[in-house]
């Protein structure tokens, strides 16, 4: 999106969709436990160089340990294991547009204050609360400390991992949470609104005065105000659009579908692109996606979308989190239908079809089952060369055509 930085999913605040307790998570203690104790005396020297004291280090790090299902848990996230529709389903309940609704009347004063100091809508806030921890009800009581200790240690993604840990570390070093106190989700996502530490670091504020960023307590108002600014920094305009639905003229060209380029609307409107609901197309750049491909409603996308994905750059995240703040806002569900007789592919599915799709000369930007823009800017490559229709869906029917692709080269 046009100006925006698309932060990987991994550098986000918080990518969970809150809906139960979290259980508690079990500590293997065998030579799992003992690798990742010797991996945390291999990491404190690192772990000083970066400043954090001997006292800190010691202290914080001999309640680490680890912790299985945290390694698990990092290969099956909702917004990539499920259908769009399955987690909107979800995520824009009825129960939780009237909890999100609650959660308004009862932090008016705050979010009058966090709206006008930071000039981010509060339903946007209170709908990434809403997601992220069910309005404070799950923040999770997984020990940050351990979950990011095996995260690195696991190796999958160890320089991120540890740099988490490291600023973890420093913000017990500051005093704004002890090491005991310092719980999230698996992955090492903090609070209401569940931020990692280094976003902590960077935009977390004390709105309440009290002298501490406690994005962990009772009181919601530091967490909200934060996200406020996360927002803010990340270039939200206030009272825009994030997306509007749309309809596509018969025969349109999908090629100018999903590339997220920007277009001035009025060049929209040229195409014969229409909203869904008959009101006239809004002002501003656009780009224009379909999450569900052909069979599913089309999007003009905006600047606020693109703010919203910093978040966490999940398509259906973003379409959560806007939908969500829509509906506290008094707005109506999508018109369109989503194609409910497909079922989302599995975790080995995926990877196949990034796998074939990257034999057969197209570039998805590596095999890890997350289908991101350039796994489906590749499948719309091999959808034009074989005159499909190149709406970029990672299907089962796609997985198939690979298939016999790749058998008859």
């Amino acid at each position: 999106m046009r100006g925006l930085f698309l932060a990987c999913l991994l550098a986000l605040p918080g990518f969970a969709l809150a809906e139960e307790p979290v259980q508690r998570i079990e500590v293997v203690i065998d030579g799992t436990e003992s690798g990742l104790q010797g991996w945390i005396a291999e990491f404190r020297p690192r772990a000083m160089a970066a400043g954090i004291s001997t006292e800190t280090f010691d202290v914080a790090m001999a309640t680490a340990h680890f912790l299985p299902d945290v390694v698990s848990k990092d290969q099956r996230q909702d917004e990539f294991t499920k259908t769009i529709w399955e987690y909107l389903d979800k995520a824009v309940s009825d129960d939780r547009i009237a909890l999100g609704q609650k959660a308004l009347k009862e932090q008016a004063a705050a979010l009058d204050r966090i709206e006008a100091t930071y000039g981010v809508d509060r339903q946007v806030v209170v709908a990434i609360w809403g997601l992220e921890s069910s309005y404070g009800a799950v923040k999770g009581d997984i020990p940050t400390l351990s979950a990011l200790a095996t995260l690195a240690y696991d190796g999958r993604r160890a320089a991120f991992f540890e740099g988490e840990l490291i600023e973890a570390l420093k913000i017990i070093q500051t005093g704004d949470i002890s090491a005991a106190e310092m719980k999230g989700s698996w992955a090492g996502a903090m609070g209401h609104t569940q931020f990692m530490p280094s976003s902590f670091q960077r935009l977390a504020v004390d709105f309440d005065g009290d002298g501490h960023r406690n994005i962990w307590g009772k009181s919601p108002a530091d967490a909200l105000a934060s996200t406020a600014a996360y927002l803010a920094a990340s270039g939200w305009k206030k009272g825009a659009p994030w997306a509007v639905e749309v309809t596509l003229p018969q025969g349109f060209d999908w090629l100018q579908v999903g590339s997220r380029t920007q277009r001035p609307m009025a060049q929209w409107a040229a195409l014969g692109v229409a909203t869904a609901n008959g009101q006239a197309l809004p002002d501003g750049w656009a780009a224009l996606i379909a999450p569900a491909g052909a069979r599913g409603p089309a999007f003009l996308v905006f600047d606020n979308f693109s703010a919203i994905e910093t978040y966490n750059m999940a398509d259906a995240y973003v379409f959560a989190v806007g939908h969500l703040a829509d509906r506290l806002h008094g707005g109506k569900p999508f018109l369109g239908g989503w194609p409910r007789d497909l079922r989302a592919l599995t975790y080995f599915e995926r990877r196949e079809i990034q796998q074939l799709l990257t034999d057969l000369g197209h570039d998805t930007g590596g095999v890890d089952a997350k289908m991101g823009p350039r796994t489906l800017a590749a499948i719309r490559a091999f959808q034009t060369a074989r005159h499909d229709l190149p709406d970029g869906y990672p299907s089962l029917l796609v997985l198939e055509s690979l298939r016999q692709a790749s058998a008859a080269r």
